[in-house]
């Protein structure tokens, strides 16, 4: 990745992807509290991208990093195909999964260093069934981590931080994952996108955390982390706890659906662009930002602050050391 921003920056770019969210499709095999996508585009979960409309995409972004999302990528039918096509490009790819389907499809794919399996869990057994409105998924999930893993593939977890979240319940669920030598563990707060607000805005409400909610939780989770591995960066945890600001770099984490390039970002739609050039061109990103746009007030989740924090590290040298350290596995409280 280094290498990668050191030649951006000598050809003077100043925008430029880290991350393309690749989403191939919006069905789901699940419904869960929190996901705004099962209603955004329910007019258009019957629809899937081609193979070949998301390598375009892969190709005119050019980002490092393709995270493969949806919808569930795993009941995507040429999901294997397009992994294998994508690591043949030699991008990282995160495959982003609820985990039902896993422990069948784990044979779909070869194990590499450029391939995370990523599973998200929001809590221990009954409580991330509660969050997915489905019993088993937990089981199900935790049964696909141990069988890819297993098979030798590296696999990461997503856990979302929710109003209801037990501060003791991460942890349990990090000592648990860590017992299945999950390889990285990420967390993000929970914030309620206007997709949410307009669907389910009494369970919005009771769900979501503002601005000062977050930094409080952030506090108290950190230290009790801290010994676990954690794929978030120490920088965007200190955004998280309130300790550092930093300005949203939405257009560094595009997103590419069935619809067209999602702008402004993953969890806020004005529009679908035919490019990601036009996505660039097209949107004013210094208005994307809790001062000038009343949807960012409490937004501080990784899609749009975790690549920010990655620009921000690069301009100190501190910080480039504490990245350095977190990124061969120490403690985030240096």
């Amino acid at each position: 990745m280094s290498g990668y921003l050191l030649k951006k920056k000598l050809a003077g770019q100043e925008k430029f992807p880290l991350v393309l969210m690749l989403e191939p499709l919006h069905a789901c095999n699940l419904s869960c509290s929190g996901c705004g996508r099962i209603r955004e585009y329910a007019a258009t979960s019957s629809k899937m991208m081609s193979i070949g409309e998301c390598l375009d995409a892969i190709d005119e972004c050019g980002a490092p990093i393709v995270s493969i999302c949806g919808g569930e990528p795993l009941i995507y039918p040429g999901i294997d195909e397009l992994v294998a096509k994508t690591i043949e490009r030699r991008k990282h790819v995160y495959l982003c999964t609820n985990g039902v389907q896993l422990v069948e499809s784990v044979d779909r794919f070869k194990p590499t260093d450029r391939l995370f399996i990523n599973v998200h869990l929001d809590g221990i057994d009954s409580t991330h069934d509660k969050m997915v409105n489905r019993r088993g998924v937990f089981a199900k999930a935790t049964a696909g981590i141990v069988a890819a893993k297993r098979a030798g593939f590296m696999v990461c977890t997503n856990t979302t931080i929710y109003a209801e979240t037990s501060v003791q319940e991460v942890v349990s669920l990090f000592e648990h994952l860590n017992e299945l030598s999950v390889d990285g563990l990420l967390l993000s707060p929970a914030y309620g996108y206007e997709s949410i607000h307009e669907s389910e805005p009494n369970a919005a409400g009771e769900m979501f955390m503002d601005r000062d909610q977050i930094h409080e939780r952030f506090r108290q989770i950190r230290p009790l982390v801290n010994r676990f591995k954690l794929l978030t960066s120490p920088v965007y945890m200190d955004f998280l706890c309130g300790n550092r600001d930093l300005s949203c770099a939405a257009w560094a984490n595009p997103t590419r659906n069935v619809c067209g390039w999602k702008g402004p970002c993953y969890l806020i739609t004005d529009a679908h662009y035919s490019s990601y050039q036009e996505l660039l061109e097209r949107t004013d990103w210094d208005k994307l930002s809790p001062i000038d746009d009343p949807r960012c007030e409490n937004c501080l989740v990784h899609c749009g602050f975790e690549p920010a924090a990655v620009f921000a590290a690069n301009r100190r040298i501190r910080d480039i050391f504490r990245m350095a350290i977190w990124q061969i596995g120490g403690s985030l409280s240096t």
